[in-house]
C-alpha cells in the first residue's frame, strides 16, 4: 500500500463521499473508488458500508482512519520540516473563546517576533471543537479551557483561572463578603450557552452540590450577560478573565465565593505529534505567561 492510498483513503472518510473526496485531490471518481476497493482486498477487510450513493464507514474503518491520518500526517510534517527547516511554513493554533480573546493576541505578538516569516493561522471556537481538530490533525496547538477526553491527546496546564459570581452594584448579596453557591443560586441565573466549557463546569459543581437552575437567560455572549446582569435582571458565574474589565470599572461587582471555583487551562496536541522548534517555543511562551485571578 502507498502513501497515495492513504490519502485517498483520509479524504473519503473526512467527506463520506466519494465525489467529493475525488474534487478535493483532483482525480477522477473511478480512480478513487479502485484505491479503496485496492485497500480492501489488500487487508481483507471492509472500510466503509454503501447504501445508494452514501457511504459510512464501518468500524474497522474508523480504527483504520486513525492510522491512516497520522500516517499522512507524519509525512506531511516532515516534508514541512525538511523544506522549511523551522523558519517558513505554517503553524495551526487553536483557541477557545475566553482563551482566544484575552490570551492568546499578545502571545502571537510575541511569538510573531521570534518568528517573522512564519505563518500562523489560528482558529477560535469552543474547546470541545479545538480538541477533535486536534484528534482529526486539523490543528497542531490546542489551548482549551477543559480537560482533554481523548486518550490521544496530551494535556500541559499552563495558567489558572477562577469562575467568579457577579452581581448589580446595588444587589442585596454586595453586604457580604464572601458567599456561597447555594446563596447565588437563590436568584434568577443568566448562564453561557450549554457545550461552552465555563457552562460545563459550573453545571458540574451544581449536580455535585445537589443544586436544581433553571436559567432566566442562555446566551453565547459574555457581554449580554454581564450587560443584563448590570441591569438587575439576575445574577451570573462567568470566567474572572472575560469579566477582568467590567469589574474594575465597577460595572458589575464581584463577591468571592467562600470555596473558589478555579479551573486549569491547557496546551493540547496529539501524542504522534512531530512538535518542531516553533512549535516548542510557542508552548514554552504560553507557560511563561502569568495573569492573576482573584482569590
Amino acid at each position: 500500500m502507498t502513501l497515495r492510498h492513504m490519502r485517498i483513503f483520509v479524504s473519503v472518510f473526512q467527506h463520506s463521499n466519494i465525489t467529493r473526496a475525488a474534487e478535493e485531490l483532483h482525480l477522477a471518481q473511478p480512480s478513487v473508488s479502485f484505491a479503496i476497493k485496492e485497500l480492501e482486498d489488500y487487508y481483507g477487510i471492509r472500510l466503509f458500508e454503501r447504501i445508494g450513493r452514501r457511504i459510512s464507514p464501518t468500524e474497522i474503518g474508523k480504527e483504520f482512519y486513525g492510522y491512516a491520518l497520522h500516517i499522512v500526517s507524519i509525512f506531511d510534517e516532515m516534508e514541512k520540516k525538511i523544506r522549511n527547516w523551522d523558519t517558513l511554513g505554517t503553524v495551526r493554533i487553536g483557541a477557545s473563546i475566553t482563551i482566544g480573546t484575552h490570551i492568546l493576541p499578545p502571545l502571537l505578538k510575541s511569538y510573531q517576533a521570534l518568528y517573522p516569516d512564519l505563518r500562523t493561522e489560528v482558529n477560535i471556537r469552543q474547546s470541545a471543537a479545538i480538541e477533535q481538530q486536534i484528534v482529526d490533525n486539523e490543528t497542531d496547538i490546542g489551548l482549551i479551557e477543559t480537560q482533554p477526553n481523548h486518550p490521544d491527546i496530551v494535556s500541559l496546564p499552563f495558567m489558572e483561572d477562577s469562575l467568579c459570581p457577579i452581581v448589580s452594584t446595588d444587589h442585596p448579596l454586595t453586604e457580604y463578603r464572601k458567599i456561597t453557591l447555594e446563596q447565588l443560586a437563590e436568584y434568577p441565573f443568566l448562564m453561557r450557552e450549554k457545550g461552552s466549557a465555563g457552562r460545563e463546569i459550573l453545571d458540574a459543581y451544581f449536580s455535585l452540590r445537589h443544586i436544581s437552575i433553571r436559567p432566566l437567560w442562555e446566551s453565547s455572549s459574555t457581554q449580554a450577560i454581564v450587560r443584563g446582569v448590570a441591569e438587575g435582571l439576575g445574577v451570573a458565574v462567568l470566567p474572572y478573565l472575560l469579566i477582568k474589565k467590567d469589574i474594575e470599572e465597577h460595572t458589575v461587582k464581584t463577591i468571592p465565593f467562600d470555596r473558589p471555583i478555579r479551573r486549569k487551562l491547557n496546551i493540547i496536541y496529539h501524542k504522534t505529534k512531530y512538535l518542531t522548534d516553533n512549535m516548542q517555543s510557542f508552548i514554552e511562551l504560553c507557560q511563561n505567561i502569568s495573569i492573576s485571578s482573584p482569590s
